[in-house]
């Protein structure tokens, strides 16, 4: 079995203390301009404090009209690099693994947020979203690059592009969205070729010790599972990433496809071979057992959200405790005040069911 506590080397970049990595969490506190906030910069340095191996922000956009929600953290110009290194510098401090997720909405950026229509790998009737030009496509592949070297100026020790959730990326390796019939559409290969194009733009652009992450969903949003597996198993074994973040929603359900049933999602992936690139989960993972199991299921690293939120100190907790389990649902506003949460994050978290406690 391997230890939840124990270092994790990788490639590139300094190796984590521990097995714990802070997941992306949407939490809508940035300024509207993309600039970094004073709650922004609190909830993820405690987060560090709190014993994370790797911290990691929100979903950055790469482009302005690439924004996925109000209070998004934005990369995608010179003006938030203020923001940025200040963090950078204050997440290194505590000897966490820095690293900013580089994010595009797509068709999914609202059309009341970025003042126009959004646009696609083709056009999509559901969301009212416009094919995107060839130039385009060249010019938000080179956009996410420009971040990374951002990401990097301000001190950041890596990177993760978001290729999950029904967002850009998402969007070219999904079928079901992508109809677009040049090098970027059709077969899998040139589905994959606009992340392919971004990880070997970000190699060539940033340093050899920056370390680079993706995140993969393998269901909804247009996902095949079989195209997802064989996507992660060739990620995990060409070396050109450091890490792979599996977005499972569910780690320990069986897949909705009927061909891949008897094994848990993240038995699938875990039992993938790979090279010197690690890999890790998301999904349901909320207890000190939960993340042991997991990590016995063939993962180098498990990916907390819920966990995190409840718990700045959720890696320190399960040290102490490898059975531990966070505080039970709902909790009192109050808690998570105390747990580092602002107020524009404290009413988006009053939107998940269950959640936070009403008020007496």
């Amino acid at each position: 079995m391997t230890s939840l506590h124990s270092p994790l080397s990788l490639a590139r970049g300094p190796a984590w203390k521990n097995r714990f990595m802070l997941a992306p969490l949407t939490n809508l506190q940035s300024h509207a301009d993309g600039v970094l906030s004073d709650d922004e910069f609190l909830w993820l340095v405690k987060r560090a404090e709190g014993g994370f191996g790797l911290t990691m922000t929100c979903a950055a956009h790469v482009q302005a009209k690439g924004q996925g929600f109000p209070g998004q953290l934005g990369i995608f110009a010179d003006k938030h690099l203020p923001g940025l290194t200040r963090l950078a510098a204050a997440l290194n401090k505590n000897g966490t693994h820095s690293v900013v997720q580089l994010h595009h909405a797509g068709m999914r950026s609202p059309k009341d947020l970025i003042g126009e229509a959004p646009h696609c790998p083709s056009a999509n009737e559901e969301f009212s979203a416009r094919a995107m030009s060839l130039d385009e496509v060249k010019a938000s592949r080179d956009a996410f690059i420009a971040a990374a070297k951002r990401a990097e100026k301000a001190g950041f020790h890596g990177v993760e592009l978001h290729g999950a959730h029904g967002y850009l990326i998402c969007q070219f390796l999904s079928a079901e969205v992508n109809q677009r019939t040049d090098e970027y559409g059709g077969s899998f290969e040139n589905r994959a070729r606009f992340l392919y194009e971004c990880i070997d733009g970000v190699r060539a652009q940033c340093g050899p010790d920056f370390s680079l992450g993706v995140r993969l969903s393998p269901e909804r949003f247009g996902m095949d599972l079989a195209e997802i597996i064989a996507l992660a198993g060739a990620l995990l074994k060409d070396d050109r990433i450091d890490y792979l973040d599996m977005s499972l929603w569910d780690s320990f359900k069986e897949p909705v496809d009927a061909i891949f049933k008897g094994k848990s999602l993240v038995e699938h992936f875990g039992a993938l071979p790979r090279g010197r690139t690690r890999l890790g989960a998301a999904g349901k993972i909320l207890t000190g057992s939960d993340c042991q199991r997991a990590m016995d299921a063939g993962l180098d690293y498990v990916v907390i959200g819920r966990g995190a939120i409840l718990h700045h100190d959720f890696p320190q907790k399960v040290a102490a405790d490898p059975a531990f389990k966070p505080i039970a649902l709902p909790v009192p506003e109050a808690h998570l005040k105390a747990e580092g949460l602002g107020p524009a994050f404290l009413n988006y978290m009053k939107t998940w069911k269950g959640f936070v406690a009403e008020p007496a």
